[in-house]
This record gives structure tokens, C-alpha cells and sequence, in this order.
């Protein structure tokens, strides 16, 4: 289960951040370490402060994109020092985050994600995930580096694994919900149902947002979401043969 949590960089700046986040990740039981174009990877400085988790430097991918890091994820937390103007789904507290993308990762990859030093994931790449997290710090002095961030969060992670583990009967599996990839081809689709309909008339309004937020927090199976593909396409055929009046 630990080996399907995923954590992502984007763009982080100095190496050594790199090298202390894997460290941490260790400590915790994780693995999956995704770099989205880091400054300067692979380096001398992020494998000496990796001290003694350079497996995870050694097997750590470098992408280009943040889709390509979490495409085949099923749930993608990014954490942000504070909420931003997209309405996704939000947790104010680390433990129930942990607690449910736990039961997520019994069988399909998920990922948490960490933005630059100086000013963490811009809005685009926060619309690349389902849920942001925040982590209660301080509101006089709430800094923290990568690497503590990736600590607290690793470790709520783990504190949620170890009371599953021992929890005496295992909780009924939740139904399969989409990978990221899965779910912008279906935003995609309804994207183009909605410019087709003559819903969206202009070109930078927030309602797409909103309806991202919406199938967040609604999380469709994999089930769902083919079914309301279904319907996308049966109206949009609807409206490219409309009947004829008698």
C-alpha cells in the first residue's frame, strides 16, 4: 500500500531540498519520489543530504509536466500553505487527508504534492489535483521548507497505514475511481458539450472550476464517470440531429 503513494516536487530549486525530502520519505516507508523539472537533478548536493535514502534519489523520475506525474493517479493532494481561488475540496488538517487517501491506495496509485520554495503550485498545477491540504502551523510564522512539509505529511500518511493495518476488520473496498488522465478527457468532453450547447460563452469563466470542484468532491467511480460520458455523448448527438418540428 505505501509502495502506491507517490510524492511529487514540482520545480524545486535547490538540490539538497531534493535529497532531504527523500530522507524524510524513507523515514516514513515511501518510495515513489516524481520530479517535475527540477533546477539541477541529478546532483552531488541532493544525494549527500539524502544521507542514507539514496535509493529513493537513485530511483526518483524526472517529467517535464505535473499531468505526467500524476496522470495514473486516482487521488492527488496538493499541499498549500494557504487556499488559493479554486474551490477544490479542502483539507484543513493532515490526519483525515492521510486517513483517506489511505484507503485509496489499497489499490491504485496516489500523490502528494509539493510546489516551489518560494511560492509553492500556481493555480494551473493546482487544477491537476482532486484535494489541497494545509498544514496547521503557526498563523504568526507558518514557514515551512520542502523538506518539513514533506516530513509531517509523510508521517500522517504513515500513522494512517499503521491504524488501518491494525484495525480488526478491513473496511469494504471503496469502488475503483478515475485516474487523473481519465478524468481530463472527461473534463475535456464536457468542456466541448458545454461550448457546443451554448452554455459557455466566455472564455474565462470560473464555472469549469466549479465543476471540477464539484466531481471532486463527488469523486465518481470509474462506472460513474463512463456513465455520465455516456450522456455527454447521447445529448450531444440530441443536439447535432435535432427533430424536426411537425
Amino acid at each position: 500500500m505505501l509502495s502506491n503513494i507517490r510524492i511529487v516536487l514540482v520545480q524545486t530549486f535547490h538540490p539538497g531540498n531534493i535529497g532531504q525530502a527523500a530522507r524524510a520519505m524513507k523515514t516514513m516507508g515511501l518510495s515513489d519520489l516524481v520530479l517535475v523539472n527540477p533546477r539541477s537533478f541529478p546532483d552531488a548536493e541532493a544525494t549527500r543530504l539524502a544521507a542514507g535514502a539514496t535509493d529513493v534519489i537513485d530511483n526518483a523520475r524526472v517529467v517535464e509536466h505535473i499531468a505526467q506525474a500524476v496522470g495514473d493517479c486516482v487521488q492527488v493532494v496538493g499541499a498549500s500553505a494557504r487556499l488559493r481561488s479554486l474551490p477544490l475540496p479542502h483539507f484543513d488538517d493532515p490526519e483525515p487527508m492521510a486517513s483517506e487517501l489511505i484507503e485509496h491506495a489499497q489499490d491504485a496509485p496516489v500523490a502528494l504534492v509539493f510546489g516551489r520554495e518560494r511560492f509553492g503550485l500556481t493555480n494551473d498545477e493546482i487544477r491537476h489535483c482532486t484535494h489541497q491540504v494545509s498544514i496547521p502551523a503557526n498563523p504568526e510564522y507558518g514557514v515551512l521548507n520542502l523538506a518539513q512539509a514533506v516530513q509531517i505529511l509523510a508521517y500522517e500518511v504513515r500513522r494512517a497505514w499503521r491504524h488501518h493495518q491494525a484495525s480488526p476488520a478491513t473496511p469494504q473496498t471503496p469502488p475503483s475511481l478515475p485516474t487523473r488522465d481519465q478524468m481530463a478527457h472527461f473534463e475535456a468532453h464536457l468542456h466541448e458539450a458545454l461550448v457546443t450547447s451554448g452554455f459557455l460563452t466566455q472564455p474565462h469563466a470560473r464555472t469549469e472550476d466549479h465543476l471540477r470542484a464539484l466531481f471532486a468532491r463527488a469523486q465518481p467511480s470509474r462506472k460513474e464517470l463512463s456513465i455520465l460520458r455516456g450522456v455527454l455523448s447521447t445529448l450531444e448527438k440530441a443536439g447535432s440531429n435535432p427533430r424536426s418540428s411537425s
